[in-house]
């Protein structure tokens, strides 16, 4: 890529910015003397960046494009907008009375159609900056007065959201159930006919009891959908939280993209998105992607030829400065982010497993309803046929046959378990309400019921295992190695250097990055960039340096940026007298093996020999082993005839010094790493840095074992596909790799062994490996966007410890859900069962409608809150992951679901046949007590079985019950509810007041499904199991 910076006739001055770090070349030979060279005068050159040939491509590519873009724009803009580029431009009264001499539309169509005509026609980039009255090095005016006009006059940076949707709309949603409308259809049918035969009230009682629970049903569904559609927004909107840094009042500072205004100064880095239409100010090798907008996967270049940056497109490579000119909905992003409904909508892999049990199951309740009706219905219909009045239908009997109808679809009501969808739902809302607490962003829903199975975590080094936050605490130079981590060491070790050799140095570290140091807003020094670049900076200040003075003393022409493949930075000096000089930094062997020459004690240079270069290397090597980072410094004097437009050379450098960055281990790693091996997890670190660095980080980390092995990436590459398989599973370090080692890595734990893969990134260069894997985890402080948009979560303290929080919050899920699968298909198989074989044998249902619906209530919407919502405990992380093949549904759920169905049917069939005898029932109301006995102990055994269901193996399922307010309130809801229906609601739900004892013997029964429940769970099952 190349571009050009001319400087403009009565331009404002430019300050470069600089981009990420990576060192490059240079040609043989030295010049005899380092104070010499230091002294050279000075001479002109233009900016220049890149190999010619890749910006000539990327530029035919681009005038192609952007020929079909203006050839579209201009006569959709003459049509909405009144704008012809021959015709003359006037300025609204509104801008003209804020002293804005350029209207937002006009602006904004400038970018958006990549007029550049039109461009010309406003005075180019300066133009442009005076009429939107800001200053392309100083930025905009904060005066409120100021931001508020230019607010009104130019709009704000947000999208215009779809409405959310209200609470009735849930409502209505809820109704449009096939099965609620059927049974909406037989309450009113049952209120027409029960009104005509018994008269008003009595005739009526049935189809309200219909209508009331239908009513319950409706309103408990729609507020839980209601509520996680907020949620998701909210989720939403903390996904949009995109800080950059801008320019404003001369101050540098970092401000949520919401909050920019055109006019402002954006800078922007390698993985930035674009966070608003606007130009090109200054920079260095800027490639754009545009796919998110076009479409076109070929990045393009932007420079002052093509000066053009568009909202939601990403920063490739390269960092500039730019000016914003249109914001919000007046950019192409805005216009399709408004077309985008929330998130939250889009089914996971879980919810759809089990929308088929779900349908499977429907199918055989509808099978088991249609029996059940014929069963019901059979007796009065042939009595009918016996007395030669099938025709001649009373009124009781189309009640009798109604209500018939209404138990067949009830019971399709209770066999359909629309309950485990919501499950699902309820879990990874409840999940990443409270992984939000805990520091993790969930992008995708399905990332958090995957998580739970992640039987392998990729982690980086640094900011992940480490701090990040570096410091220099060794440095090399000239042969003098000393500590340098206290206040008064740097300054001590500048007075022990050669003036000249000093001097080189801090050169190289103030123009050789891509931080800056600036003043912020409370008129305190600060420094920006990476960590890296941020201990250098520091470094080089506490020597003595000033940034903006060594700035000042040489023109950067040419820079280079950090690139992962070369692992270093590099870039070339236009010098005061004359001449250039290139700045190399990175990898300390690799910057090391481009050296011939290196600055001695007394300030001499002098040419390296093995002696020397195996002294260097034995300094990299102790420094690493101390779990140093380690950078080598290095320079090297251009001869005359070199030109900016050849590449910057690779080899001839002179060492200038080799320094060590210590970024300490996180708090809490160590546990963490062992954590994951207690649950099944292993850790395997995989980073850019020496190996020994790693090595040494790893072992303190406690993620290389003895029997573990770590490699570098050049290795690991040479390997074939044989020797990776055998190397794979002992492979615990992966130093000094590139982006391409980690996918492949990835892609062979997931294809060749069959592992779920969880990979951090914070890169660019990382989306490839974060797409690979099954969960991508992607840093939320040291990520780029565009690492950020490839991850399913985004880490917002770049903790290791928060990514076994999210494992654990994973399993929690997973397990939650397997908890309410095995509480409703009990209570499905038992409520088939009862009525089925009642129907069956005596010709009659002992629940009704009203009754099922209250059951199908507590098992779905009330039993999904209280089992889904149960937060992690420890436990969860001693045991193996489930991995990719397990079984859903496994063998001690169906052991547990088969042994409480046993018991509860057991116990239903023994109240309908001995019930009377039991508790001496007599008369006329006798089957109306006996059923209500039923329908209360069939309640109660769903209450103690919720309870049973909190873990599916433990047979303490006590433990922590008092702690969960939502379990406890439901449960309390569930018996307040179930006594005022049994007590009050008789003409309603069929019911007739119970006595003390029956009240006891029913809650006895319900109780002893408790015990029951624990004898069961001692019956052994394996309790993981492979499947398809």
């Amino acid at each position: 890529m190349h571009g050009r910076v001319h400087a403009r006739p009565g331009a404002l001055p430019r300050i470069p910015f600089l981009p990420g770090a990576a060192p490059g070349p240079s040609s043989p030979g030295g010049r005899p003397g380092l104070g010499a060279a230091l002294r050279r005068s000075k001479t002109k050159s233009r900016l220049h960046f890149g190999p010619p040939a890749a910006g000539d491509l990327c530029k035919r590519a681009h005038r192609e494009k952007l020929r079909v873009a203006v050839l579209v724009s201009k006569p959709t803009l003459q049509s909405e907008h009144g704008v012809s580029l021959q015709s003359g431009y006037s300025v609204l009264e509104g801008a003209k009375a804020a002293a804005f001499q350029i209207s937002a539309d006009e602006l904004a169509s400038i970018v958006e159609s990549r007029d550049t005509e039109k461009l010309a026609v406003h005075g180019q980039l300066d133009g442009i900056a005076d009429k939107l009255a800001t200053s392309l090095t100083d930025g905009i005016n904060t005066a409120e007065y100021s931001l508020n006009q230019r607010q009104d006059i130019y709009g704000v940076n947000k999208f215009t959201e779809s409405e959310a949707r209200s609470l009735w709309e849930f409502v209505w949603e809820a109704l449009q159930d096939t099965t609620l409308i059927i049974l909406i259809a037989c309450a009113l049918i049952s209120i027409v006919v029960g009104i005509a035969t018994e008269g008003w009230p009595k005739g009526a009682y049935d189809g309200i009891g219909i209508f009331t629970s239908i009513l319950l049903v409706v309103s408990v569904t729609a507020t839980s959908n209601y509520q996680q559609s907020l949620q998701f927004r909210d989720l939403d909107k903390e996904k949009r939280k995109i800080f950059v840094q801008v320019t404003r009042n001369s101050l540098r500072q970092r401000m949520l993209i919401d909050d920019l205004l055109p006019g402002d100064v954006v800078h922007l880095a390698v993985g930035d998105q674009v966070p608003a239409d606007g130009l090109f100010i200054s920079g260095y090798s800027v490639l754009i992607n545009e796919s998110s907008l076009t479409g076109e996967s070929e990045p393009l270049v932007v420079n002052e030829d093509n000066p053009f940056l568009l909202s939601g497109t990403k920063v490739l490579d390269g960092s500039c400065k730019m000016l914003v000119t249109a914001v919000g909905m007046r950019t192409q992003w805005g216009k399709l982010m408004a077309a985008i409904t929330e998130s939250g909508d889009d089914e996971t892999p879980l919810q759809v497993k089990l929308n088929r049990v779900a349908n499977i199951i429907g199918n055989i309740g509808l099978f088991c309803a249609l029996l059940t009706f014929v069963v019901l219905s059979k007796g009065l219909v042939a009595q009918k046929y016996l007395d030669g009045l099938l025709l001649s239908w009373s009124g009781d009997d189309v009640l009798e046959i109604l209500q018939h109808f209404s138990v067949a679809v009830t019971i399709i009501v209770v066999a359909v378990p629309e309950g485990l969808p919501l499950a699902v739902t309820l879990s990874l809302a409840f999940a990443m309400k409270k992984m939000m607490k805990d520091k993790a962003l969930v992008r995708q829903l399905a990332a958090c019921e995957t998580m739970g199975s992640a039987t392998i975590i990729c982690s980086d080094k640094t900011g992940t295992l480490t701090t990040n936050r570096m410091s220099v605490v060794k440095a090399c130079v000239c042969g003098n190695t000393m500590e340098v981590n206290s206040p008064p060491a740097p300054s001590n070790f500048s007075s022990e250097l050669p003036e000249a050799a000093l001097e080189i140095l801090l050169e190289s570290i103030f123009n050789n990055t891509a931080g800056e140091v600036v003043i912020n807003q409370e008129g305190h020094r600060q420094i920006l960039g990476t960590p890296t670049e941020v201990a250098l900076l520091d470094f080089a200040l506490l020597m003595g340096g000033g940034f903006k003075e060594k700035r000042q003393e040489t023109k950067v022409v040419k820079v280079e940026p950090f690139n992962s493949t070369k692992k270093r930075m590099s870039i070339i000096l236009e010098l005061p007298g004359g001449g250039y000089r290139a700045h190399c930094k990175g990898a300390s062997e690799v910057v090391l093996a481009a050296c011939d020459k290196f600055i001695d004690a007394r300030g001499s240079i002098i040419a390296l020999n093995n002696t020397t270069t195996n002294e260097l290397n034995g300094i990299i090597e102790t420094f690493s082993k101390e779990a140093l980072r380690t950078l080598c410094l290095a320079y090297r004097e251009m001869d005359d005839g070199f030109s900016i437009d050849e590449p910057i050379p690779l080899q001839g450098y002179t060492c200038i010094g080799i320094v060590g960055i210590k970024d300490p281990v996180r708090p809490g790693v160590r546990q963490s790493v062992a954590t994951c091996r207690s649950a099944g997890i292993e850790v395997r670190m995989i980073t850019g840095d020496n190996i020994n660095t790693a090595k040494a980080i790893a072992c303190e980390c406690g993620i290389l074992t003895e029997d573990g092995i770590a490699i570098e990436g050049a290795e690991f590459r040479e390997k074939n596909h044989k020797e990776l398989i055998e190397l794979i599973p002992k492979m615990q370090v992966l130093a000094r790799s590139s982006p391409l080692d980690k996918h492949t890595l990835v892609k062979h734990l997931r294809t060749t062994f069959d592992e779920v893969v969880a990979v951090t990134g914070d890169g660019t260069n990382d989306a490839p490996a974060l797409r690979e894997a099954d969960i991508g985890l992607a840093m939320g402080i040291a990520g780029t966007e565009v690492a950020k948009e490839s991850a399913d979560v985004v880490i917002l303290d770049d903790n290791f410890s928060t990514i076994v929080t999210v494992a654990k919050w994973g399993r929690s899920v997973y397990v939650n859900i397997q908890k309410f699968v095995q509480f409703q298909l009990t209570v499905n198989i038992v409520a088939l069962l009862v009525n089925f074989s009642s129907a069956c044998f005596t010709g009659d249902a002992p629940l009704t409608a009203v009754q099922l619906l209250w059951v199908n209530m507590i098992m779905d919407t009330l039993g999904a809150l209280a089992l889904a919502t149960e937060p992690p405990d420890d436990n969860l992380m001693k045991k193996a992951p489930v991995g990719r093949r397990g079984k859903f549904i496994t063998k001690v759920m169906w052991r547990n679901i088969l042994g409480q169905s046993i018991f509860q049917f057991a116990v239903m069939w023994y109240l309908q046949t001995q019930g009377k005898y039991l508790f001496g029932l007599e008369g006329s109301d006798a089957d109306t007590v006996l059923n209500t006995i039923i329908f209360n102990t069939f309640v109660f055994c769903q209450v103690f079985n919720e309870v049973s269901s909190r873990d599916m193996e433990e047979i303490n399922v006590l433990k922590g019950l008092p702690d969960n307010s939502i379990f406890m309130s439901i449960l309390a809801g569930t018996v307040i509810f179930q006594f005022i229906i049994v007590q009050f609601l008789g003409d309603f739900a069929d019911t007739t007041p119970l006595t003390q004892l029956q009240w006891l013997v029913s809650i006895l029964f319900g109780l002893l499904g408790m015990p029951i429940a624990a004898v069961i769970k001692l019956i052994p099952v394996e309790p993981h199991e492979e499947g398809n």
